[in-house]
């Protein structure tokens, strides 16, 4: 290693001096939560808004599961307050042991790490296990107030950004009636002045606790002022008696599945370990998911409960195909049971562990083991009981595996050999038509509008690739980066024809490739961008006139029986002064993007050939090398590495904009 510069030393060594111990900082209390809030719940944004309800909702819910409580009650007034209380045993109020001239219920409020959850006694099982989650949100708010009615006293209490602004009161008598009810306002110093509780967010969670556990009548209400054009009631009451299975079932309306009864049911784990309940439905259009609990905390990203259900289904199906003398039952995988199911899966632990404060991940070793085995042996059952519904299920699965493994062979002959194999991304909705005539692919910006998008097309001509936001920039990425980029790599699979040199027009899977993304600002970034991608790695489909520009309406006008829809502010404003001039008031829509506009509207104004509009993107022919050079300068002026161009561009063409999208 080489010495040091004399003055880089002298530097390091003034530095060092002025690092004592005045300069290390204690933080106390809850102090650290307000600092460091995303170490608690997430993030500060809308996501780690709403964990605020989840955690004193989640509290309630354990009074529930433990069985001291049946009812919750969920209530988002006009002012932002959240309200939730239960019918439990009402949080102790008695001075705490440890802290004798403080309540505990203070203890709990203003502490990190205090609770009844850690050592069984008190909670069999419990979604709270740090003792964090209602202090941090009494930190985090600006406004808290808390009522304990408890042996017939009815407490009282404010907290204001997790210090007491009045000392515990008994305010009177409180006969019939136990339990906590807990109000609470966001800090606007924390989450932005902005931050408010999304009414239909709070709905689906009340909803899905409600589901979870059978045992508790949850009700919800909100303001009708807040309600807006959300769909959301602002009262309803949720008691689910079939659990998961009333879920699934709701979530499924309409949907046809491989098998008419989805395999559902509960069961207790060995040892008083905790217990189960599961319901799994696996649906012919082969569109699943997978949402697992614990405790009736939400695990999205899944963990070792998943991993054991998967397995379990695997080895029961296998079992089963061994059982009816069907050899090719040996290769099914978990990912051929789970891919394509619609899975609801819940279990309750003692002590289960999880990946950080916002138990997004179950990493509980016995959780696997549990799952598995206890699953394997009823879904055992469930397919023995069942014979004709389990060889559908069996043929199904077989049929996924052998797509699987042709994928692998696929990809390994690729390798081995020059002749190209086809390999499709798993997000594209193929369509049905067996040749390239007269079909097309939809390339949408995200999977709203991919939804939207696949009830809206002709499924033998039209197919949908849904692309994730905004795409790479290849004309600014490194080649490392482009390789690298999932959505280019599964947008290359789709098409078919290879990129740069290689690019074939003659192999394109379908005859026409359009853009289709919203009628704004970002959409024609998205476009503009996609558009980049084409004349960069596939000039040749650009060339041979295959890429297209869909046309969705920014607005839809209506007056009496009469709707048109508009393109842009131009367009709207001169069927203003024409299709409607002289007449009684025009409502007009603005549509927020195509994921938000009905399946049925986007089919007549975007993908309907017959009455729709589409822009083909074309480039100068060969011959025409200066044409050909000034559209490549163009491009990198606007996309390339150099924002100084860009800039140049924008400061000499803004005097011709008429309509500025912000």
């Amino acid at each position: 290693m080489p010495p040091m510069p004399k003055h880089a030393a002298k530097q390091k060594s003034t530095s060092r001096s002025n690092y004592s111990a005045k300069d290390i900082e204690v933080l106390e209390g809850l102090e650290p939560v307000r600092r460091r809030p995303g170490m608690y719940i997430g993030s500060t944004d809308e996501a780690g808004l709403h964990h605020l309800a989840a955690e004193v909702l989640d509290n309630a819910m354990d009074e529930a599961v433990a069985n001291f409580a049946d009812r919750i009650e969920i209530e988002l007034g006009a002012d932002g307050i959240l309200t939730i209380g239960d019918n439990g045993r009402g949080i102790p109020v008695d001075p705490h042991p440890k802290f004798k001239k403080k309540s505990a219920l203070e203890v709990i409020l203003t502490t990190l790490h205090a609770g009844g959850k850690f050592g069984g006694k008190v909670y069999e099982t419990a979604g709270g296990l740090h003792g964090v989650g209602i202090s941090v949100v009494n930190a985090l708010s600006d406004y808290l107030a808390i009522e304990v009615a408890r042996d017939g006293k009815l407490w009282q209490q404010e907290y204001a950004r997790g210090k007491p602004k009045t000392k515990l009161k008994a305010t009177g008598t409180a006969k019939n009636r136990r339990g906590t009810v807990i109000h609470f306002h966001p800090d606007p110093k924390i989450f932005g002045n902005s931050a408010t509780f999304r009414p239909e967010r709070l709905y689906r969670m009340a909803r899905s606790k409600a589901y979870l556990f059978r045992g508790v009548e949850i009700r919800w209400a909100c303001n009708e002022k807040l309600l807006g054009n959300a769909t959301v009631p602002a009262k309803e009451r949720f008691h689910f008696q079939n659990g998961l299975k009333s879920f699934l079932e709701s979530t499924l309306d309409g949907r046809t599945a491989i098998t008419q009864v989805p395999f559902a049911g509960e069961a207790d784990f060995p040892n008083k370990a905790g217990r189960m309940e599961w319901a799994i439905s696996w649906p012919e259009d082969g569109e699943g998911f997978i949402h697992s609990y614990c405790n009736t905390i939400p695990t999205p990203k899944g963990g070792a409960h998943e991993t054991g259900l998967r397995t379990a289904l695997a080895r029961a199906l296998k079992a089963y195909g061994e059982l009816v003398g069907n050899r090719q039952a040996s290769q099914i995988t978990a990912e051929d049971t789970a891919i394509g199911a619609t899975i609801l899966l819940s279990i309750f632990l003692k002590d289960p562990a999880f990946q950080g404060q916002t138990k997004e991940r179950l990493s509980s070793p016995e959780a696997q083991r549990l799952t598995e085995a206890t699953l394997k042996d009823h879904f055992d059952h469930w397919l023995s009981g069942d014979p004709e519904t389990a060889n559908l299920l069996l043929e199904s699965i077989l049929a996924r595996t052998e797509e699987r493994l042709r994928r692998r062979e696929a990809k390994e002959l690729s390798r081995k050999t020059p002749t190209r194999r086809l390999r499709l991304p798993g997000k594209l909705t193929d369509c049905t038509h067996e040749s390239t005539r007269d079909t097309e692919i939809f390339l949408v910006e995200g999977d709203s509008a991919g939804g939207s998008a696949k009830q809206g097309r002709n499924r033998k001509t039209q197919a949908i690739l849904p692309l994730r936001g905004k795409i790479l920039n290849v004309a600014s990425a490194t080649d490392e980066k482009l390789r690298a980029n999932q959505e280019i790599a599964d947008l290359t699979q789709a098409l078919g024809c290879s990129t740069g040199s290689q690019c074939d027009p003659a192999k394109l899977r379908y005859e026409r490739v359009i853009i289709m993304t919203d009628a704004d600002v970002d959409g024609a970034h998205i476009a503009s961008l996609l558009m980049t991608f084409f004349f960069r790695e596939m000039p040749a489909l650009v060339e041979d006139g295959r890429l297209h520009l869909a046309a969705p309406p920014l607005y839809r006008l209506s007056q009496g029986g009469q709707t048109v829809y508009a393109r842009d502010d131009a367009h709207k404003d001169q069927l203003l002064k024409t299709t409607f001039k002289g007449k009684a008031k025009v409502e007009i829509s603005r549509f927020k993007g195509l994921g938000e506009m009905p399946a049925a509207q986007l089919k007549e104004t975007t993908m309907d050939p017959s009455k729709r509009t589409l822009y083909r993107v074309t480039l100068p022919k060969k011959e025409a090398q200066k044409e050909a050079k000034e559209v490549a300068r163009f491009v990198e002026d606007l996309m390339g590495k150099r924002p100084e161009r860009r800039f140049l561009f924008i400061q000499k063409n803004a005097q011709f904009i008429e309509h500025l999208d912000v």
